[in-house]
């Protein structure tokens, strides 16, 4: 079965969790479509901001909509003006009250959709799909991780008839639950029509229990993690302490 379901939804409740996390009931349905309507609305209003995931969870007064995403900055804007604006628009496409998230991907090589949109990129981009490939995979196996595989179909180079092509590097174990594989599909808008592009990467193995509900840290209008300032401090206090 690990070669004909999708790695992400056959790892859910074991080492990855829920991208929507609420209780539906009789909205169920309801629920589940306005949870589209925020991705879709995102990727386009936000279409260069590097969106790698967005998880929502909802309570009875509010949406809360955290942003997984390698360009922070674009999606907060100059002093968080921009988060303001989406938040408010969001408001109004879903008429309950939204709080937004955003949480830096550190290492975007190792996220299988921003590998796959910026293969996607440079073969809108005309450069040859064999060489963007070739690329992505070298730069993320150099960020650290144990294995990728790459498919690419549709007319490749404009060619009369559609294929696809294959290339992987390392190990990507779909049978191997404990094995955090990543996965996505992304459409590349060319002159001849669309290719498809999935990438699976694998980023190791994972032995110890996951909390499938992270709470990210908490965030100020201009970004900056609360967190990590407030392990800023205890440091510096630590510090001082030991000139004393």
């Amino acid at each position: 079965m690990g070669q004909k379901t999708n790695p992400i939804g056959n790892r859910l409740g074991i080492i990855r969790g829920w991208d929507s996390n609420w209780f539906g009931g009789k909205s169920f349905a309801d629920n589940v479509v306005g949870d589209e309507k925020i991705r879709r609305y995102l990727k386009v209003r936000v279409d260069k901001g590097g969106i790698a995931r967005i998880v929502i969870e909802r309570t009875l007064k509010r949406i809360t909509v955290t942003i997984h995403t390698s360009r922070p900055g674009i999606i907060i804007g100059k002093g968080g003006q921009e988060v303001d604006r989406i938040r408010e628009e969001l408001k109004q496409l879903t008429n309950t009250d939204v709080q937004i998230n955003i949480v830096e991907i550190r290492k975007p090589e190792l996220n299988a959709q921003i590998v796959g949109e910026t293969i996607a990129k440079q073969v809108e981009a005309r450069i040859n799909y064999r060489k963007a490939t070739k690329m992505a995979i070298q730069s993320t196996m150099r960020a650290g991780a144990e294995g990728i595989k790459v498919r690419l179909s549709g007319r490749l180079n404009g060619a009369e008839m559609a294929r696809s092509e294959e290339y992987k590097e390392g190990r990507s174990p779909l049978h191997t639950f404990r094995a955090d594989v990543d996965y996505a599909i992304v459409e590349a808008l060319t002159v001849y029509g669309k290719i498809g592009i999935k990438v699976w990467l694998c980023r190791g193995e994972i032995f110890e229990k996951v909390d499938l509900f992270p709470t990210p840290a908490k965030r100020d209008r201009k970004g900056n993690n609360s967190q990590g300032g407030r392990d800023n401090n205890r440091r510096r206090s630590n510090d001082r302490r030991r000139r004393k």
